[in-house]
């Protein structure tokens, strides 16, 4: 049966993700953000008169500087995620059991409450396939498909330190993901597919940095989630708290054209409050190359694949991502 592969952010790799309950590592892509500009980028002066150069931001790792206050940015994010194996609990390679794939569609609107401080939502929409299943579902079937809404996010950040010639960025962030995508009264003729939620509010906390080190502009995000218990098709679920560890590295190539890097992981752990967790601790390692465009000063382009490395009671895909960001 397919474990859906929910590319709904943070939700593990970027954005705090929504709530996973006993299902597979999320794909949360879509976080980098038009700030100060659609380059993710403010261009901040160091103190030497140089200036950092305006980028679209990773589309994963998680940026620092919040949008000026009073500004919006749009920013759609699309991604195609090829289930090609699963990770058992000793984190070897298996046949998923099947051919399944997920296509993510994520709204991302972003405003500047204050200075130093941005908001931002994350409206996802999810579709997956499962074909070729090696166990059918109890009327026979060996294909199903699935769509709908998944977990929303919102997500508060604050910058706590300006990035001066010796420290980074450094930024506050509380998010919550909602449990809005269908997640029980499964059906099996659908073999899984219509698994598109978590089941859980997700309460993530965490820092996020930034740093240019000429000619490099370096990111870290380090997250902490706890997960709500709640009930599914199989009874009362206490999932577990998590870790998010993303980095991120971009190399501006020429004005318009800058190559990016990303490595992003979530590592389950166990509850810090409440029930002790039921659910198999599950972690993912992936990796990201990519390529951003600077269109015009207020859109750009970013275009990666994410490939997922090692892990373990998770699903690895490879995922082509393409996403924009428009700024008002």
């Amino acid at each position: 049966m397919l474990m859906a592969l929910i590319l709904a952010w943070p939700l593990n790799l970027g954005l705090p993700q929504a709530g996973r309950g006993a299902a597979p590592p999320e794909v949360t892509p879509g976080t980098g953000e038009a700030q100060e500009g659609p380059g993710g980028q403010e261009g901040q002066k160091k103190e030497e008169g140089d200036e950092c150069p305006s980028t679209f931001g990773p589309i994963i790792t998680d940026t620092a500087i919040p949008i000026e206050k009073g500004r919006f940015a749009l920013q759609p994010t699309f991604g195609l995620a090829f289930v090609t194996h699963r990770f058992t609990q000793s984190w070897r390679r298996v046949s998923p059991g099947g051919d399944f794939r997920s296509f993510s569609m994520e709204y991302k609107f972003t405003y500047g409450l204050m200075n130093n401080l941005e908001a931002f939502v994350v409206l996802p929409y999810i579709h997956n396939w499962a074909s070729h299943v090696d166990e059918p579902a109890p009327g026979g079937e060996r294909s199903a498909n699935f769509g709908g809404i998944g977990d929303i996010n919102l997500t508060l950040k604050y910058r706590l330190v300006e990035e001066t010639r010796t420290i980074p960025t450094v930024t506050a962030l509380f998010a919550v993901d909602f449990p809005s995508g269908h997640y029980k009264h499964l059906n099996p003729r659908f073999l899984g597919t219509d698994a598109i939620g978590g089941g859980a509010y997700v309460f993530t906390v965490g820092l996020n940095l930034q740093k240019w080190l000429r000619p490099l502009i370096l990111y870290g995000n380090l997250w902490y989630s706890m997960q709500t218990a709640y009930t599914g098709d199989e009874g009362r679920v206490y999932p577990r708290d998590f870790v998010t560890v993303n980095l991120a590295a971009e190399y501006p190539l020429t004005r318009k054209w800058v190559a990016l890097l990303e490595l992003t992981s979530f590592w389950d752990g166990g509850r810090l409050f409440g029930h002790k967790a039921n659910t198999p601790p599950a972690a993912l390692l992936s990796v990201l190359p990519g390529i951003e465009y600077m269109a015009t000063e207020k859109l750009s382009f970013a275009f990666g694949v994410n490939i997922d490395l090692a892990g373990k009671n998770a699903d690895a895909a490879v995922t082509p991502l393409l996403s924009l960001v428009y700024a008002f």
